[in-house]
């Protein structure tokens, strides 16, 4: 199809939506919206897919000679540039988040001390279960990537800790902003949605979603992509090995006899026992296992969604849904962490994250 008719198509198009939303009842309009918008665009892609030589008749080298703009085909382009991502990096990346949120927790290092106390018998355990897992741990050492190659890994996915970046590497320097933005998007939006529901009034009100979307995913986009770029090479691999050796010991902290040796209920009576009297305190175990949690769960929906921009709102509203509780739980868990302690709130942080400034007068 020529580029003329392309464009008179176009132009033609918006007539013709118009025409046809106004012949449907109001409430059957936005069930259609969405199949006029796919379309058009399939319209569009169907009238290039002929177009293969288009460059050669644009540059007079193709069949027919130097031809006329009018008679060119139309140079339709596919927008791919959301969907080049590997789906199996942004994966590792949500269980990588999941496994840094316990090393900060002091899980390895804990595990760490019970070896040492079973080697040198300062730790009245010797046929249990909890002895044989530390046995197995001391003979066979299943976890290869040390804590250095975790701080590295840590460091190039999330630019968390302090440890020197490889030469060369890319560091994915905005995550925190970037999942912090993004948290902090799906709060604002679910409470817009909330005050909606509170001020809406009319029959067909009631059906729009009072949110924003688009900045929901603007920042996920952007999100899913730095992650992408940053967590090839060993990633993947230390985060399956990692993600399994890290399953293994919170089972072996749950052992009877490891429990009895400490006086402690649970699991995380002897990560906190251990951590008070070895390593020097405890490490905000209640938030870095709600951030692990909820974290992974957005860094898994990330990965997964391809934030089409076309989406319908209320489908959108129900994808996304899920996730609102997630968020908001991250973000009270992370302002009760060192870090997390000078969050200025939803509404502030939004605002900084989309580089909005506040007048004088707001700041006030």
């Amino acid at each position: 199809m020529s580029f003329n008719t392309t464009e008179t198509i176009q132009r033609l198009w918006e007539t013709f939506l118009r025409e046809q939303l106004a012949a449907l009842p109001p409430e059957q309009r936005q069930q259609y919206e969405q199949q006029f918008e796919d379309r058009f665009g399939e319209l569009l892609k169907n009238a290039a897919n002929g177009g293969a030589d288009g460059f050669l008749d644009l540059i007079g080298f193709g069949g027919k000679g130097p031809v006329e703009f009018e008679t060119l085909t139309y140079p339709y382009i596919q927008p791919d540039f959301d969907d080049s991502v590997v789906p199996s990096q942004l994966h590792a990346a949500a269980e990588l988040y999941y496994i840094y949120q316990h090393e900060r927790m002091k899980i390895f290092q804990v595990v760490e001390v019970l070896l040492r106390l079973f080697r040198l018998g300062k730790m009245r355990i010797q046929r249990g279960p909890g002895a044989r897992g530390l046995y197995l741990l001391e003979k066979w050492k299943p976890l290869r990537y040390n804590q250095r190659d975790r701080m590295i890994a840590y460091r190039r996915a999330f630019n968390y800790g302090t440890v020197q970046e490889p030469a060369g590497a890319i560091v994915n320097r905005n995550f925190h902003r970037q999942i912090v933005g993004f948290m902090v998007a799906l709060a604002q939006y679910f409470r817009d949605l909330l005050i909606g529901e509170v001020i809406r009034g009319g029959q067909l009100i009631d059906q729009r979603p009072f949110g924003s979307i688009g900045t929901v995913q603007r920042i996920g986009l952007d999100l899913r992509y730095a992650l992408d770029r940053a967590t090839y090479g060993n990633i993947f691999s230390l985060t399956m090995e990692t993600g399994h050796y890290l399953k293994s010991v919170l089972q072996l902290l749950d052992a009877p006899d490891i429990k009895k040796a400490f006086d402690a209920n649970t699991k995380w009576d002897v990560v906190e026992i251990v951590s008070n009297r070895y390593l020097g305190g405890v490490a905000e175990p209640s938030q870095r296992a709600k951030m692990a949690e909820s974290g992974r769960r957005i860094l898994q929906f990330i990965a997964d969604n391809d934030f089409k921009t076309a989406i319908d709102p209320i489908l959108f509203q129900s994808t996304v849904r899920p996730m609102g509780s997630h968020a908001e739980a991250w973000l009270a868990a992370y302002r009760m962490t060192p870090e997390g302690r000078g969050f200025s709130g939803v509404t502030p942080a939004l605002r900084n994250v989309l580089g909005i400034q506040q007048t004088a007068g707001a700041a006030m």
